[in-house]
């Protein structure tokens, strides 16, 4: 089965199952833009642009962190680089003069907006920052976005780097002031690596955030790479092999990957078996025959209670993995598009 295909169905699935906002909505509309483009397909293009036309004014919104999943976030902001929605220029370019104002710690990492003062910062931070303000950046013209784009995701990254595996903690202060959550979680490492990725393939050739951008992204490919599991898939706390393995984390890593792969920062001859060996986990495993989910970890901000709250045995113990997880639908469609663009047509589909 073609992976395009099933990326389109995922999305089908997920609409059919509950309302698509929030981030991990907006990701999966963001995913379904690829998919209609690599498809050449204007009919799911117009549904993509469909989808976003009911932000802001026909979703009732939750409380957000981050007001830009008011408008749509992310894949509003790619459909205006795009001009797909050249309507949507106003609007992008008041959540990004928003964003460049959000609350932020003493380094200027952008932090939980509802206690600046505990200054409690986590990587997640970076998926929802980081593409948003490069997209706004890139179709505004304006250089400042592109900046903080690319500061958010770098202090990120270097904040969070675990020196000794190269592999990224979630959180600070939330445990307590001045504790870092001890994990080194699947979705976690996968946060940090999408905005790598959008830098990588989206920054001009000529930026001066480009060396950087590409060594963060080549140094977390390379640390990612030995935790790959027996199976194709990465764990919910990536070194501990008595954890399960984790859809989300494994779908935005093998994203990463592929575009890794594509853009020739990574040698192919080393990183593709991985690539497919991962492909193929995600088709067999973490998607069923109707095009349900399985095996994503629910949401999870440094779990736990006590004296137990980040540790590794909270994050394995507590957020366990479940059916239709509403994290999983954009990684598993992410992958199968870079699927798609690594040469990799057919997907074989059994009744499982």
């Amino acid at each position: 089965m073609n992976p395009l295909y099933i990326s389109q169905k995922l999305f089908e699935h997920y609409e059919h199952i509950e309302e698509v906002k929030h981030y991990y909505g907006l990701l999966a509309i963001y995913a379904l833009l690829l998919t209609a483009e690599e498809k050449q397909d204007p009919v799911l293009l117009g549904k993509c642009k469909t989808v976003l036309s009911r932000f802001p004014d026909h979703i009732q919104h939750p409380r957000y962190n981050f007001p830009s999943y008011r408008i749509g976030g992310i894949p509003k902001a790619y459909s205006l680089m795009k001009d797909y929605l050249p309507e949507a220029e106003e609007q992008v370019r008041y959540y990004a003069e928003e964003m460049l104002t959000a609350s932020r710690d003493r380094k200027g990492i952008m932090s939980y907006p509802y206690a600046p003062e505990k200054e409690l910062i986590w990587i997640d931070v970076a998926m929802a920052v980081t593409p948003y303000l490069l997209f706004a950046g890139l179709a505004l013209g304006d250089e400042k976005y592109i900046d903080e784009a690319a500061k958010q995701t770098f202090l990120m990254y270097e904040e969070f780097l675990d020196q000794e595996n190269g592999l990224l903690h979630q959180s600070k202060n939330w445990a307590g002031p001045g504790k870092y959550s001890e994990d080194h979680w699947g979705r976690g490492n996968g946060w940090g690596y999408l905005p790598l990725a959008e830098l990588v393939q989206h920054l001009p050739q000529h930026s001066r955030h480009r060396t950087k951008a590409e060594k963060y992204f080549k140094d977390l490919s390379a640390s990612l790479l030995p935790y790959q599991s027996e199976r194709g898939l990465w764990r919910q706390e990536i070194p501990f092999e008595y954890a399960y393995e984790e859809t989300s984390g494994s779908g935005l890593i093998l994203y990463g990957m592929g575009v890794g792969m594509r853009t020739g920062l990574l040698d192919r001859e080393k990183y593709f078996p991985a690539f497919k060996k991962g492909i193929e986990a995600l088709n067999q495993i973490c998607i069923n025959a109707d095009f349900s989910t399985e095996r994503s970890c629910p949401g999870c901000l440094c779990p736990g209670d006590g004296e137990e709250k980040g540790t590794v045995k909270a994050y394995v113990t507590l957020m366990l993995p479940h059916r239709d997880e509403h994290h999983s639908f954009a990684p598993l469609m992410f992958a199968l598009v870079e699927a798609y663009r690594n040469g990799i047509y057919d997907l074989p589909r059994d009744s499982h």
